[in-house]
């Protein structure tokens, strides 16, 4: 079985210790996925989200921070923080194999920003939810649900969608790079090539397509705790 070396290959391809900055924030980024990932899957077990508009509004009422996890908070911040690994792992993969490290990052950048198009209801249903319910006519709340329900079909939408799909491409093809690369060992691509693959099926395709979605949530975690302890000792090595 490969196993990385680290020392030796840095050795004798350097690094620039210019990106010792970036290989610390991604490496704390992997950190702070892997304590938001549990708990945004038991925020959803717990306490599901709500299957209506009306019923948005209710919760953002009751309590903020609810609905804006419910509207993937936490997993916008985790879409933010993976672009920091992105951008190292291109770094490191690109010295030896340029085109599928190039063609994963543009993918993954791509992703990044369609998910951040299709998540306006995340914050934008708190003004809704408070105009809703400090309207003083039928019209004005009629509205106002059209409005968000319009949001939460964006949210829902293509970009979401083909958003998760490429995410699951971008995994694949930098895991795929990894294999050949002796600065990992198997279990982080390995660990990579299943994320993507379960990261295929959205979890808009109906249930099913939920329950694959929360099961990926499992070799994402082992694959977060196998990056960061790569970056992690990456990191110690630029700093001798």
């Amino acid at each position: 079985m490969k196993t990385a070396s680290i020392s030796g290959s840095l050795s004798e391809s350097p690094i620039d210790p210019r990106w010792k900055t970036l290989f610390y924030i991604a490496a704390f980024a992997a950190v702070y996925m892997i304590i938001l990932i549990p708990i945004q899957g038991i925020v959803f077990i717990v306490s599901p989200p709500p299957s209506t508009v009306l019923g948005f509004f209710e919760l953002f009422q009751d309590s903020i921070l609810m609905g804006l996890i419910h509207l993937d908070l936490l997993l916008t911040i985790d879409y933010v923080l993976v672009l920091f690994i992105y951008f190292v792992l291109f770094i490191v993969l690109s010295r030896k194999e340029k085109s599928l490290s190039l063609v994963a990052i543009i993918l993954g950048c791509l992703s990044i920003t369609l998910y951040m198009v299709s998540r306006e209801a995340t914050f934008s249903m708190i003004a809704l939810s408070h105009k809703y319910f400090s309207a003083t006519t039928e019209m004005e709340r009629i509205t106002t649900l059209a409005a968000a329900k319009t949001l939460l079909a964006v949210y829902n939408g293509s970009s979401f969608s083909i958003s998760y799909v490429l995410g699951g491409f971008t995994i694949l093809l930098f895991s795929l790079v990894m294999l050949k690369n002796e600065l990992f060992e198997n279990s982080i691509p390995i660990t990579g090539l299943i994320m993507g693959v379960l990261m295929f099926v959205p979890p808009t395709v109906g249930e099913i397509g939920i329950w694959i979605s929360m099961a990926s949530l499992v070799p994402t975690l082992i694959w977060m705790i196998l990056i960061s302890r790569w970056l992690f000792r990456s990191v110690k090595m630029l700093t001798q």
